[in-house]
């Protein structure tokens, strides 16, 4: 049997997938390339956006005709806007098989062998037995394996609807993180990235009780044989503290780079987005990376057009921006998400006006992308080869250079340009 698995949205989305996934892979699935291939589909949403939500329903309905064309196949949609939606799900859309909220990933091992134990039956029967498995879903590259470590969220941002599809914040224990790395890499993996909501409020305590914390649990996976890179995603700046800076600077394996979401520049409209912080606290937090670690790299996500933002609140945006440098920014339109507490505020910024700041403000971010990339010109950098001529420096920048090595090494190249979004350079040494 052949399976498709498709994620939308975050990293977060894409090893979630790939858990959804092990279960039929371990029942002898094969991975497929193209979903016209595919014997079953799963469909891993996201709902962050209501653009997102938009894509996974439009795909959702298109798969009728794949449905239709031969009815034993079967759609499994998963991930936060199952969660959100629900038995309406179901409902609009009946050719689906299995709907499974984000909330009850853990569990979807059992939920799949019940509700679809029947199904599988009757494919076995009329299909023969199981093809030999494939490779697991979920990781970018063969060589950089995405390893989950929490979910959920305990915070309540007021725009933000994952605490309502993800629940409150859970951890997995440190020995079955440990042990998914130690597999990993010796299938070939030599970076790891460590995946979470909130990823560095992980706590456990392991199996000889002893208390440990995101900072402990990095040092323990860059111990891991093998290892050659850490890094982690999605960080929260409220848990940017001393021990979490001390390891990155001490650790050689944690990669110089933090995404470090601001937001807003404006603390009225922190105040009014529930991000426990203001920007001194913020920028104080950024000051401290910087002092222990001269080369981070700091990207961050910005929100322009919440409800009440004001042409003061965008100019200190702009202008908290500046003084961030950051190298790279993921910005974005306001806009209310069903469920959230901003949503009952009137969204009452223009949609010109919404568009005219984010340019203003993509502007900004992009002359600053170019500038960070152009000031690398002529030096070497030391770049993990992940496909074969293409990887990424230390900082999270990426790399092109015209001589592939075999994918998994790490060696120095000389970046000699820069396109768009990505560094140019030659093989420097070996």
């Amino acid at each position: 049997m052949r399976l498709h698995v498709v994620a939308l949205g975050c990293q977060m989305s894409v090893a979630d997938g790939g858990e959804l996934a092990q279960p039929l892979i371990a029942r002898g699935m094969r991975p497929v390339a193209e979903p016209k291939d595919a014997d079953v589909i799963i469909i891993n949403t996201c709902t962050v956006r209501q653009h997102a939500e938009d894509k996974a329903l439009s795909l959702i309905g298109r798969l009728k005709t794949w449905k239709d064309e031969n009815p034993a196949r079967i759609l499994i949609v998963a991930g936060c806007a199952a969660e959100r939606l629900g038995g309406r799900l179901s409902k609009r859309f009946p050719h689906v098989d299995l709907v499974v909220g984000a909330k009850v990933i853990d569990d979807y091992p059992r939920l799949v062998e019940e509700a679809l134990a029947a199904r599988f039956d009757l494919i076995v029967q009329r299909r023969g037995n199981f093809a030999a498995p494939g490779v697991p879903f979920g990781w970018t590259s063969p060589v950089c394996a995405q390893v989950t470590v929490m979910r959920g969220c305990n915070f309540s941002c007021s725009y933000c609807i994952v605490p309502a599809v993800r629940g409150r914040e859970s951890y997995r224990a440190p020995e079955a993180v440990l042990a998914e790395v130690r597999a990993k890499t010796e299938a070939g993996a030599r970076e790891i990235m460590l995946l979470g909501q909130t990823v560095n409020s992980w706590r456990r305590r392991d199996a000889a009780g002893r208390k440990r914390r995101f900072a402990d649990l990095l040092r323990d996976v860059a111990a891991v044989p093998g290892v050659l890179r850490v890094r982690f995603e999605s960080p929260h700046p409220h848990f940017v503290d001393d021990a979490l800076i001390s390891a990155m600077a001490e650790v050689p394996q944690v990669c110089g780079h933090l995404h470090l979401p601001l937001q807003s520049g404006s603390d009225r409209l922190l105040g009014l987005m529930r991000r426990n912080g203001s920007t001194a606290s913020f920028f104080e937090k950024a000051r401290r990376l910087r002092s222990a670690l001269p080369e981070i790299e700091l990207s961050t996500d910005i929100i322009i057009g919440f409800p009440s933002e004001t042409d003061d609140d965008f100019q200190r945006t702009l202008e908290a921006v500046e003084r961030l440098r950051p190298a790279w920014a993921y910005t974005f339109k306001y806009s209310p998400r069903e469920g959230t507490e901003a949503a009952g505020r009137p969204d009452d910024v223009p949609p010109e006006v919404k568009e005219e700041r984010l340019a203003r403000l993509n502007a900004l971010c992009d002359g600053l992308n170019e500038k960070a990339m152009r000031s690398r010109v002529g030096r070497v950098v030391k770049i993990l080869d992940e496909t074969g001529g293409y990887g990424r420096a230390r900082d999270g920048f990426r790399v092109k250079w015209g001589t592939p090595a075999a994918p998994g090494r790490e060696f120095r190249v000389r970046v000699t340009g820069a396109s768009k979004r990505t560094l140019l350079g030659e093989c420097h040494e070996r």
